[in-house]
């Protein structure tokens, strides 16, 4: 199949965009790289270190450093239900491992955040920059020089891609990522839905609120919905960064631990003692990366990447911005609708072809890079048509069927549910921003109306509860940024949103914030850059100015006198609150070299060639914004 041009011109644009970032990237690859395992250059007491507390077995091929040796790196917690399931892994790939005639050692753990438990909290505000800490943490791992292949064991929202832009910083390691696989389904999305928006209207109490939450969130396992963590899986996917089908095979069952010991025989046979070596950071590459946002934008994905896949980008030298993410939105159809863009939940949307069948649909529309290196090895993404099963206790992959299992939930690209990828970059006088249109109605996606100005989503909900958002308004929720307070996402809105809207009323949000992956049905111009504590002019609206929220148009404005509208000064904030307690005392360093959102919040510069200054740089922090001076403990 021929390519289709706008895929061709995108990637082409991209290369030539980061043809210096690149180069250095594989530059430090390659001379990264050994004939034999890295741990050879040891010293005697270093080697024995490492190896000290390892098996008899497992030792004896450790010293003679012959065979390939794992790294697994690991986000278990038993908090998170989508991790949990790791607690098992381990074991697993090391008994794997020593049948492939290899080792595995546990080369360290991240931590894992749960966005879910952090949502509306002062935890919420070190989500996003949690993923750069794994990243570090990830580099941690792998600094012993002891490994030849790695293992990273993610899910959810900030720990893939911050697993990801870490592993790519040993970019010459054959990496391979394991999922857990989503928990099995419960009460429908649109229920538990239901149910919270009756909470928000005082209907039913907090009793009836947490038997639906449990209902819905009730074994181990990834939620369900499609929102960050499920497009992390389906990311990983068409990038080849998993064996082919592995996303979302629910955990704890005997096709999920057979898919896990074959990454790990899988990482063996692609480490350079293997024969098929497949460095990672020849895996991530130009081709790549436009196929994530291919993927993205077919299946209705998390917004968040939009942030993240800028970030990942950059870890391999690749330079990325909303342009492209535009320009193929524009020509990639919508194929899948998985909640919240439709009613069916991530189990449901695997049975009925998944992963295997977007892949297939968007190949054979010339919507995707096929000839891409992938961990499964030669066939390039043709190998990702195919979901695995147990044949006889023994794994096996089968191609999915051409036909969609259920219409209602995977689409043919010649006759799909959106002539578009249902995400728009807005432009305009109050900045650039992304809005997430595939779930929210036509008639929605316009809105024109008083802008209501808060500063946290606090004020939002109180305003709720007294009763003065009866009416038509827009929401600006300013100094929500990275800057400004890491950039949390704004959740607890979308009910009272969603209220307010079934009630008849045109609203909509605009912030320098987040939405959360599984963002809905209201319009919501978010990630709005530069942001407020930038410079950004969203500090400049006042309540009452009319705002323009154009999703079909790509169009986010402030109608306001030209004069008097530079004649404005920036609003005054105290953002203390923001700068001390659980922990945001230790963030204030990301905080301040933290880069806009478009540029992917990212806190250092890995792969970014000397010299390199990137047209979007956030501006220095304004002093006209009053707050506690950063605490230096």
């Amino acid at each position: 199949m021929t390519l289709h041009t706008t895929l061709v011109a995108v990637t082409d644009r991209i290369r030539g965009r980061s043809a210096a970032s690149r180069s250095a990237y594989l530059s430090r690859l390659e001379q990264a790289r050994s004939k034999g395992p890295l741990r050879q250059a040891l010293g005697c007491t270093n080697l024995a270190h490492g190896f000290a507390a390892a098996p008899a077995g497992d030792k004896i091929m450790l010293r003679e450093s012959r065979r390939p040796n794992l790294a697994i790196v690991t986000s278990y917690n038993d908090m998170l239900s989508a991790h949990q399931p790791f607690e098992r892994f381990p074991e697993l790939i090391k008994r794997a491992a020593r049948a492939a005639g290899a080792t595995a050692q546990v080369a360290g753990g991240v931590p894992a955040m749960c966005d879910g438990v952090t949502q509306g909290e002062p935890g919420m505000e070190l989500s996003l920059f949690s993923r750069d800490v794994i990243a570090l943490a990830t580099a941690v791992s792998l600094s012993h020089n002891m490994f030849d292949a790695a293992l990273c064991l993610g899910v959810c929202d900030k720990i893939v891609p911050g697993l990801l832009i870490g592993a790519l910083q040993f970019g010459h390691l054959p990496t391979i990522f394991v999922p857990g696989g989503p928990m099995p389904s419960g009460l429908s999305n649109d229920e538990k839905a239901r149910v919270r928006q009756r909470y928000a209207k005082g209907e039913v109490g907090r009793d009836a609120l947490l038997e639906s939450e449990e209902k819905s969130y009730h074994a181990a396992g990834t939620c369900t919905f499609y929102g960050t963590a499920n497009s992390n899986q389906m990311l990983m996917e068409v990038m080849g960064l998993h064996l082919p089908g592995a996303a979302f095979v629910n955990p704890n069952t005997p096709l999920r631990d057979a898919l896990t010991a074959a990454a790990a025989q899988r990482a063996v046979e692609i480490s350079a003692q293997g024969g098929e070596y497949t460095p990672v950071g020849h895996v991530v590459d130009e081709r790549t990366i436009v196929n994530a946002i291919v993927g993205l934008l077919a299946t209705g994905g998390s917004t968040n990447h939009t942030i993240h896949l800028v970030a990942i980008a950059r870890a391999a030298g690749i330079m990325i911005n909303w342009d492209d993410f535009r320009d193929l939105s524009d020509v990639v159809p919508l194929i899948a609708r998985v909640y919240p863009n439709g009613r069916a939940d991530v189990n449901h949307f695997h049975a009925v072809g998944g992963m295997g069948y977007v892949i297939g649909e968007l190949l054979d529309a010339g919507l995707l890079h096929g000839d891409t290196v992938t961990v499964a090895g030669a066939g390039g993404l043709q190998r990702y048509r195919q979901q695995p099963g147990l044949e006889d206790g023994r794994l096996a992959w089968r191609d999915v069927p051409r036909v969609s299992g259920d219409a209602s939930v995977l689409a043919p690209v010649s006759a799909p549910f959106s002539a578009d990828g249902g995400l728009k970059l807005l432009v305009g006088n109050l900045g650039r921003a992304v809005i997430k249109t595939s779930a929210v109605k036509p008639e929605h996606r316009v809105v024109t109306a008083p802008a209501l100005v808060f500063d946290t989503q606090e004020a939002v909900m109180a305003a709720f509860d007294r009763g003065e958002l009866e009416r038509d308004f827009v929401a600006i929720v300013r100094l929500q940024g990275p800057r400004a307070n890491g950039m949390p996402e704004l959740h607890k809105l979308t009910p009272i949103l969603g209220v307010l809207q079934d009630q008849g009323f045109h609203v909509a949000l605009v912030t320098d914030g987040r939405m959360s992956g599984a963002s809905g049905k209201v319009p919501a111009a978010i990630h709005v850059t530069p942001e407020c504590l930038a410079g950004g002019p969203l500090a400049r609206v006042r309540d009452g100015d009319l705002v323009v929220l154009d999703g079909e148009r790509g169009l986010l404005e402030v109608r306001v006198d030209a004069a008097e509208w530079q004649a404005r000064q920036p609003a005054v904030a105290d953002l203390s609150e923001s700068r001390h307690g659980m922990g945001r005392e230790l963030f204030a360093a990301f905080r301040a070299n933290a880069r806009g959102a478009e540029e992917g919040a990212v806190t250092f510069n890995a792969a970014e060639p000397q010299g390199f200054v990137p047209a979007t740089h956030a501006a220095p922090v304004h002093d006209h914004f009053v707050f506690a001076k950063e605490s230096t403990v």
